[in-house]
């Protein structure tokens, strides 16, 4: 039997690491040809040599330029565009709002919003085009997008920007054989997470009744499973994995 995803084309953002590696590792066994993206070049090769014959591109997701040519690359070495997963993101400093500075917030914004809108914007026409009716677009938010993390108003306000982005791009592709979705995970064990500071960590753990941290290859699942043709009737969705954090 064919594997799920053969001759499907991927991009990843964020791919050296974290949930970008595991999603993409996990379409990569699924059959799908993938392209690493990232903006650190030393963790592309560590990756790289993880994955075979995985074609990896130093990018800068706030580059608005620099999206729309990989998108082009891409398509054109390949043939086609199928799939793409935003997971690039930072998570920033912790601190309440009126502590923020105007650029420590602007940042925070510009990787995980922007950055989703831009690759969004560059691939949703090269999809419709090149996809033959098999176009993913799966962005990844968080559950801080829905609750509103204290300290954290910069990464909630990005995520949930995130998400309303989401629904109205799914509602525009609706008929054109792209589906849109995003997934909102609770915290998961990743070096962003290793990141914030460990009274944030401890906060938001404690919010998650199954009492533990996600991990990399649940996630992955979920994606790998928005990518594929399982997923037929859905666009413009919120997927919570967030160990029963979710009320809503």
């Amino acid at each position: 039997m064919s594997a799920p995803l053969e001759g499907r084309v991927a991009l990843v953002t964020g791919g050296a690491r974290g949930l970008g590696f595991a999603s993409a590792q996990l379409l990569q066994q699924r059959g799908a040809t993938v392209v690493l993206l990232d903006r650190d070049p030393a963790a592309l090769d560590a990756a790289s040599a993880q994955l075979n014959a995985a074609h990896t591109e130093v990018i800068d997701v706030t580059d608005p330029a620099a999206c729309e040519a990989v998108v082009e690359r891409t398509a054109s070495r390949e043939g086609a565009l199928h799939i793409l997963v935003n997971c690039a993101g930072i998570a920033g400093v912790n601190k309440h709002v009126w502590e923020l500075s105007p650029d420590e917030f602007r940042s925070v914004i510009e990787v995980n919003l922007m950055g989703t809108f831009f690759m969004c914007r560059a691939a949703a026409q090269t999809m419709v085009e090149t996809s033959g009716g098999h176009g993913r677009i799966i962005n990844v938010a968080s559950m801080a997008g829905k609750d509103g993390n204290p300290r954290a108003s910069h990464y909630s306000a990005a995520k949930a920007g995130i998400m309303a982005l989401t629904k109205s791009l799914g509602k525009e592709l609706a008929t054109s054989g792209v589906l849109a979705n995003v997934i909102a995970p609770a915290v998961i064990e990743t070096d962003m997470a290793s990141a914030v500071s460990p009274e944030q960590l401890e906060y938001m753990t404690k919010l998650i009744p199954m009492g533990r941290l996600g991990q990399p290859l649940e996630v992955a699942k979920l994606v790998a499973f928005l990518a594929s043709d399982e997923v037929s009737f859905s666009t413009g969705a919120v997927y919570d994995i967030s160990g029963g954090r979710a009320t809503y």
